[in-house]
């Protein structure tokens, strides 16, 4: 059952599935094999914990798939791929899909037999669905989807992307958001892979369409609700991004704490010295805070109120990603030069860290949506 947003106590069930995943996290910690990760977690259920019951899902809400993937993360083994499969593309076919899209889909994305990326990202327009170039147009009953899509999360590893094309509303003539189900093999579909930084198992893709010909039962909803499916689908992912930087957060942390404990200077525990426990107490602090507006942001979108949700998601995203990047640095700093080390772990978090606040949108334009939707001041843009 699924919290409330005024609730701020979990209930049992909470209580002992986040027990249930931290223990998954345990068993296989930060060098295990990604891959066998993912298949005990959807073998266990937690991928899909959020999809419909009737599709091989939990039956639960955001609440509870954003709290699976904190735990991970906190556990050093965080599933990327959560934010895209289950909780983008899933809410968006269990939401908006036909009958046939939900039989076809989302028992594997539950039970991970199935995984699907997502396309929104553009080289010209990033994920502003008002400058998006990719078109789809119809050509009988088949859809011819031309464009390019930039930063896309496991693409190789993906049987599908969902998508976000515009097509012509017939009326104005006005270009409208759309959702297509691209299979990873359809004709005209590219992929070349970027180079990245980032020390994560999940590689980041450019994809190009080319003249791409889909049937008309890959458009997912109806084609002139566009924009209420997207944000349906880009609500779970800032609450996942938000547990997503929690998790690292809290695994960085609990690094930090337990070194602060054990490495002694002049017969005196390092974290006895109020120059190294006061940063670590505040970063707990900054996460716990982060991680309340999350599951305020969860409760909200799982109770029905995608408006109230749109805000605390991108309240939730902008805080943990803030706190995350805070407590990896501060962990690093506590360690000194072993910090920098392989051997700790927590140097390659310094860029990983950085994820939660450039994407899948940067503090910046949270802060243009909060200033002019929250506080009614004029747009910058």
């Amino acid at each position: 059952m699924t919290t409330t947003a005024t609730t701020l106590i979990e209930s049992e069930e909470l209580r002992d599935l986040r027990a249930a995943v931290a223990a998954l996290g345990a068993k296989h910690g930060p060098d295990a094999d990604p891959t066998a990760v993912w298949a005990e977690a959807g073998k266990l259920g937690y991928l899909g914990v959020n999809l419909p019951e009737e599709y091989g899902g939990g039956g639960g809400g955001i609440t509870e798939l954003s709290l699976v993937l904190e735990e991970m993360g906190a556990a050093g083994c965080p599933q990327l791929m959560m934010i895209v499969s289950p909780a983008i593309c899933g809410t968006v076919i269990a939401r908006f899909g036909t009958e046939e899209q939900k039989r076809r889909w989302l028992p594997g994305l539950a039970d991970a037999s199935l995984t699907m990326a997502f396309g929104i990202t553009e080289p010209d327009a990033g994920s502003n669905s008002h400058r998006i170039t990719t078109t789809a147009r119809r050509d009988g009953d088949e859809w011819v989807l031309n464009g390019r899509k930039v930063f896309v999360s496991g693409v190789d590893i993906a049987d599908a992307t969902l998508i976000v094309g515009r097509t012509e509303d017939a009326r104005t003539g006005r270009l409208k958001p759309c959702l297509f189900i691209v299979d990873r093999d359809a004709p005209g579909f590219g992929r070349r892979h970027i180079e990245m930084e980032i020390d994560a198992a999940e590689k980041q893709f450019e994809l190009t369409l080319d003249d791409v010909r889909l049937p008309a039962d890959r458009l997912v909803g109806d084609e002139d609700a566009g924009l209420l499916q997207l944000f349906a689908g880009l609500n779970p992912e800032r609450v996942m991004t938000a547990a997503f930087a929690l998790g690292m957060g809290r695994y960085a942390l609990a690094k930090a704490v337990t070194y602060a404990k054990e490495r002694t200077v002049w017969k005196a525990p390092i974290g006895s010295h109020q120059a190294i426990a006061h940063p670590l107490a505040q970063a707990h602090i900054e996460l716990e805070l982060a991680k309340l507006m999350m599951q305020r942001a969860a409760a909200l979108y799982d109770a029905g109120d995608d408006f109230g949700a749109g805000e605390a998601a991108n309240m939730a995203k902008y805080a943990a990603g803030e706190a995350c990047v805070r407590a990896v640095d501060q962990a690093v700093h506590t360690l000194g030069g072993n910090g920098l080390t392989r051997e700790y772990g927590l140097a390659r978090l310094i860029t990983g860290a950085r994820v939660a606040r450039i994407a899948p949108v940067s503090r910046e334009m949270i802060l243009n949506f909060i200033s002019h939707s929250s506080l009614g001041l004029p747009k910058s843009y």
